[in-house]
């Protein structure tokens, strides 16, 4: 079994099914650094299943053999090396769930600094006072995450107590409480990440710093986030520094900010969503360290949603709008049009996320969560918030913040939860019965009113008059024309459907067993799309698989267990027998030319050449499209016309045309996304999955088709 993948590394597969694997950190940074070419300091990432191994049974023995041999290929692509007193490689160390989970495990940078390699990097950098405070932020955070009282001075012993450290962070009380709180599977495990340390504290042209490509509070299309000088990625989302806006950047190194909105929109455009990215200025040069999607209130939810669709250039239709904001849809989001009275704020910070809140102050997690069980409204104060205060900040009816930027944990938190938020709110100080607000002095447990859409604080509760945002009419307005009904999620099963596992046809039991044998990893809804079944049923196909020790779910993933590989396997050499390997290779070879063309649209459909040099497509030139799309409807009848030949000798191949011709229609109608979104069962995934079919059936080594040129 692999554990450990390089970010290069190029993942077979869903976009899903690698952060299945990976991590979310992980898979992104693999699309980063194998798809997107950007500045990313190389490393590597820890599988989830080394994660789940060591929880169940200890640390992994091949695990020791793999993380040398990737240090090793950093080191040979930094020029550096692991525990080298004279010129000395640091990692930091990080945690990635499959599903986000900011700031709930641990992070550790500066790996790999000790009394030797501390005096290397002194000589290197000519600056003793930088290489200490790596060295305390090391010392400090490893004895604190790993739990001991001495730092070993082995580098690699240093990795592997870090790496479990990562691992148990899974199971820590704050994790444990953001899952709860979000629905997310106990079982799913985290990656880890371990990157070579690109330095964003070595002096004045040094930075670190967090963006969105919008505005997660209100949804304007602006960078939004921190920009802090001479400092590490962690100060900033901690909260515990007072950072610069984003738009600093423009006047301190505006050659940085450019690149940096350049790189931001490569990102937003192929994740066709708003990403939250985190990077480091290294003496001058931008490194892109991480991105995910970004958590966004309800009102920037539907503002995004909206613009993206309205944006002919962006790669989101309004159905997909619709559809990607639909929990806000049942009950659209308003925003505070006035407050009652002549009330005068008594502070103002930053508008981190939208809403009015008004309720008791309290000044601990604690404390918020017993108000809550009691029934009470309260305002959670803090002058940061960190990842163990989740519990009270889920309980709590708004969030505010004495320090802290717009990207620190408080804000990124709330924004995602939809809760009121004001952070920065420098003015405010915390004592122990009391909170002072300027001149002003107020007592725990007396009401407090916060605007998070303004950022401004009142004394006493409040009340607004609210207006439902105009966006949300608008998305109203598309699902009617589009016939997308909007309704709360149920849990309810039509009578109809109710216990239904087919037994033939395309959903059933083996039709799973062969779909999981080649995607690897399927949600129910991925599974119910290449079925052409209901969620519902491929959900129960699922669980009888499981409850047969056929099928494993990690989180909302479901793969072939060995056993039920085993099974896969049966089938495989049944269908050899039944089609012969001879004419499955011929079958193969018959179909090489046509995926030769199949590589020669998709590319062109994603790229084009201006000037001689390839760049994105942006869909602007409509007869480039158009002569893309025609090439695609050609194929398409082309390769319609050799499955058909193939149905007698194996039946079960038609599936293959069918799905191909549904993706076919749906671009036809105008649905492009259909054309090779890794999220759907669009063409170019369909394809795959067949080319990978017909390998097997062939019995050839996929690593001989790769290096042939052939797959």
């Amino acid at each position: 079994m692999t554990y450990v993948y390089a970010f290069d590394h190029t993942h077979k597969g869903s976009l899903d099914e690698t952060k299945a694997l990976v991590g979310g950190k992980g898979a992104n940074l693999a699309v980063m650094t194998s798809e997107l070419g950007l500045p990313v300091p190389p490393g590597f990432t820890i599988s989830t299943e080394a994660c789940r191994h060591y929880l169940a049974e200890g640390w992994p023995p091949a695990l020791d053999a793999e993380l040398r041999d990737h240090i090793g290929r950093v080191e040979g692509a930094v020029g550096r090396r692991f525990g080298d007193p004279a010129n000395p490689l640091l990692v930091s160390v990080r945690s990635g769930a499959p599903i986000s989970m900011p700031g709930m495990m641990d992070t550790i940078l500066n790996l790999g600094i000790n009394e030797a390699t501390e005096q290397g990097l002194v000589t290197l950098s000519g600056d003793p006072a930088f290489v200490a405070a790596c060295r305390d932020r090391f010392v400090s955070t490893y004895r604190e995450i790993v739990g001991v009282d001495v730092v070993p001075e082995d580098p690699y012993d240093q990795l592997k107590g870090a790496v479990e450290a990562v691992f148990r962070s899974w199971n820590g009380d704050r994790a444990r409480s953001y899952r709860a709180h979000e629905g997310i599977p106990e079982d799913l495990g985290t990656g880890v990440t371990v990157q070579a340390m690109v330095f964003g504290n070595s002096g004045p042209d040094s930075a670190t710093g967090v963006i969105f490509t919008r505005n997660p509070a209100t949804g304007e299309r602006v960078l939004y986030g921190d920009v802090l000088f001479n400092a590490q990625g962690e100060d900033v989302v901690a909260g515990t520094h007072a950072t610069e806006p984003i738009s600093y950047l423009d006047e301190r190194a505006p050659a940085i900010a450019e690149e940096l909105k350049v790189q931001s929109d490569r990102l937003e455009r192929h994740y066709a969503d708003v990403c939250d990215i985190e990077f480091t200025i290294e003496s001058g040069k931008l490194w892109m360290l991480q991105t995910r999607i970004g958590k966004r209130s309800p009102e920037a939810a539907v503002r995004i949603a909206v613009e993206m669709a309205d944006d002919p250039d962006f790669p989101l239709s309004r159905a997909d709008a619709v559809r990607r904001v639909m929990e806000h849809l049942v009950s659209p989001p308003t925003a505070t049009a006035r407050l009652d009275g002549d009330a005068k704020p008594v502070a103002t910070g930053l508008a981190a996320s939208p809403g009015l809140a008004a309720g008791a102050i309290v000044t601990t997690p604690d404390a918020a969560v017993a108000a809550a069980a009691e029934g009470k409204s309260v305002i959670l104060v803090r002058k940061e918030t960190s990842p163990d205060d989740v519990h009270g900040m889920a309980a709590a009816a708004g969030i505010l913040t004495t320090t802290g930027g717009l990207a620190s944990h408080a804000a990124v938190v709330a924004r995602g939860w939809g809760i009121p938020a004001v952070v920065g709110a420098d003015t405010i100080s915390i004592g122990e019965t009391s909170v002072t607000i300027g001149d002003e002095t107020v007592a725990i447990g007396d009401s407090l009113t916060i605007n998070g859409g303004t950022g401004n604080v009142f004394v006493g509760e409040l009340v607004g008059e609210t207006v439902v945002v105009p966006e949300a009419a608008k998305l109203l307005a598309w699902a009617d024309e589009l016939g997308i009904e909007i309704a709360a999620p149920t849990d309810d099963v039509p009578a109809d459907q109710a216990g239904e596992v087919s037994d033939g046809g395309t959903a059933s039991t083996d039709s799973m067993i062969r779909l999981l044998s080649i995607k690897g990893f399927a949600t129910p809804d991925a599974a119910a799309a290449a079925l052409d079944t209901t969620e519902e049923n491929a959900t129960a196909i699922l669980d009888r698989l499981t409850a047969d020790g056929l099928v494993t779910m990690m989180g909302t993933m479901f793969s072939l267990s060995d056993d039920g590989k085993a099974v896969a396997a049966e089938f495989l050499a049944a269908d050899r027998d039944e089609w012969g390997v001879e004419r499955a290779s011929a079958g193969l070879d018959g179909f090489i030319p046509l995926d030769q063309r199949m590589k020669v649209i998709v590319t062109a459909w994603q790229m084009m050449e201006v000037d001689g040099a390839p760049v994105l497509n942006d869909h602007t030139d409509a007869d480039y499209d158009a002569a893309v799309l025609a090439d695609l409807a050609a194929l398409h009848v082309d390769a319609s016309a050799w499955l058909a030949d193939l149905h007698d000798e194996l039946p079960r191949l038609a599936s293959y045309t069918a799905r191909l011709g549904r993706a076919a229609d749906l671009v036809e109608g105008g649905d492009h996304d259909y054309i090779a979104s890794p999220r759907l069962d669009s063409y170019h995934n369909v394809w795959f999955e067949l080319h990978e079919d017909l390998i097997l059936l062939a019995g050839r080594p996929r690593e001989d088709e790769v290096a042939s040129g052939r797959a």
